[in-house]
């Protein structure tokens, strides 16, 4: 539908035209203030910053999660379980049911890419124990590619739920892996102009950072809950790490001064920016956690998930809501910049 026909169809309803990414913040929190439910036994609801819902279940805790996969193409059955996955694991819990509603384009929506796109899901979702359980499969008009709507559920023990809004002062804000991991795949796979930009093994290195070092945070989540009473997680998405601490703040209510030399960006991905004009920290982040920790706790989070190959990086500390979110780059501190529109968006537009 072009902003043309919308206007005739909703009238008074459209304003303005947000661009590719997230819709802006302000306008989510008018939303959810105004339209969200009051159910008790809604332990955890929507809002900035927060991955998951958590509902009253009995024993155990149920854990709710749904996110599309609108910019890859390329396995997105395996990629929608892995970032669902990611959202149940910031809370502690582990990610058991997947459901997934797919949407296929006209004209090349046959049996063989159905086929592929539900061998995707069951692979990943046999690498994180999960069961497929349900959803919806359909050729839907005015699509350019598929689309992949996932929904994942998980269980916790109610001693071992992590809030969202349980960083505070004086906690350590640690980073594993290192940033951008996700958009360099996906840069790496749908933006044509790289292959041409990248040689070849560096094309390959790019597409394979999907895997390896991957997007995927279930295993550190699961190290660093297992090791230390982890105050808050959470998982960097659209945006990138950038809009995330931000949203991790505002879900705490606390400040937040951030190291720019202590975040860890790949070489890899550091040539994929340099190369479109990209900031690194506003682009895709899958494949980073970010964990806010106890000073006390901070080595032995550390060296748990270094003992399973996962580097983790100490980027910042977590202050007074009074002071911001700031990002100190050669001594000198500024407000730490907010991507309303993904890197990866803005490298894609038009394409």
């Amino acid at each position: 539908m072009t902003a043309l026909e919308a206007k005739r169809r909703f009238g008074g309803m459209v304003r303005e035209s947000f661009r590719p990414g997230k819709v802006p913040a302000e306008v989510m929190r008018r939303m959810l203030r105004d339209h969200a439910g009051d159910d008790p036994r809604v332990i955890l609801g929507p809002g900035i910053g927060r991955d998951a819902a958590v509902i009253e279940f009995g024993e155990r805790l149920l854990v709710a999660k749904t996110d599309p996969i609108t910019f890859a193409t390329e396995e997105i059955g395996w990629y929608a379980v892995q970032v669902n996955a990611n959202d149940i694991a910031t809370t502690g819990a582990t990610p058991r049911w997947f459901l997934a509603t797919i949407l296929l384009p006209e004209g090349c929506a046959g049996e063989g890419l159905v086929e592929e796109i539900f061998s995707q899901i069951r692979a990943a979702c046999l690498d994180l124990g999960v069961s497929l359980c349900g959803g919806h499969t359909e050729v839907t008009l005015g699509l350019k590619r598929p689309v992949v709507v996932g929904a994942m559920l998980g269980e916790v023990h109610r001693a071992g739920l992590v809030r969202p809004d349980g960083a505070m002062p004086g906690d350590r804000i640690l980073l594993t892996k290192g940033i951008a991991i996700e958009g360099t795949a996906v840069l790496a796979r749908e933006h044509p102009r790289l292959a041409n930009l990248l040689g070849p093994d560096e094309v390959k290195r790019c597409r394979a950072f999907l895997r390896d070092p991957g997007i995927g945070v279930t295993l550190e989540a699961r190290l660093a809950c297992d090791t230390a009473a982890v105050h808050a997680m959470h998982d960097p998405t659209e945006g990138g790490v950038a809009t995330a601490l931000h949203e991790m703040a505002e879900a705490s209510g606390v400040g937040m001064t951030i190291q720019a030399e202590a975040i860890p960006v790949l070489p890899e991905t550091r040539r994929v920016c340099d190369l479109l004009g990209l900031d690194p920290l506003g682009l895709l982040a899958s494949g980073a956690l970010l964990l806010a920790v106890s000073p006390t706790d901070r080595d032995n989070v550390v060296e748990a998930l270094g003992r399973r190959g996962i580097a983790v990086a100490d980027i910042g500390e977590v202050t007074s809501p009074r002071q911001g979110v700031l990002l100190l780059r050669g001594g000198e501190a500024c407000p730490l910049p907010i991507f309303q529109q993904d890197e990866a968006a803005r490298a894609l537009a038009g394409l």
